[in-house]
């Protein structure tokens, strides 16, 4: 039973991932056409791309959380019962993992991004008033 949970909420994970990447492609496609040179945006957009799969994936997925069912939560106890309430949580709890995780990176990744599109408009506008001198 442990293992078919375990499949299913990589399942779940993986599948949530991927409608992240599918719903925020454009808009980082976007964003990186802007700041980066066309050779570079596509390759830095299937990096964003993977590393939101394997943020999502792994904040989905929390082993350490489902080892309980394998083994006690301490010595002395008996591992917890898996049953259809159990389900419902940790379905529940990989859904709001792997989007709180994809959240985060694109937090990051956004905030980064209006960095660095402050810095290259800075320097188009100096490049600007120079050559209009």
């Amino acid at each position: 039973m442990f293992i078919t949970l375990l499949i299913v909420t990589f399942v779940i994970s993986l599948g949530l991932s991927f409608l992240v990447v599918r719903l925020f492609r454009g808009s980082i496609d976007t964003i990186l056409s802007r700041i980066v040179s066309s050779e570079l945006s596509g390759a830095w957009n299937r990096y964003i791309a993977f590393a939101l799969v394997v943020v999502g994936v792994s904040g989905g997925v929390r082993v350490w959380d489902l080892e309980k069912y394998i083994t006690g939560l301490t010595k002395d106890m008996q591992p917890v019962v898996l049953n259809l309430d159990r389900w419902v949580l940790e379905i529940y709890r990989t859904i709001i993992g792997t989007l709180q995780s994809a959240a985060w990176l694109l937090l990051v990744f956004f905030i980064f991004a209006l960095i660095a599109y402050v810095i290259v408009r800075g320097f188009e506008f100096r490049h600007g008033a120079k050559t209009s001198s």
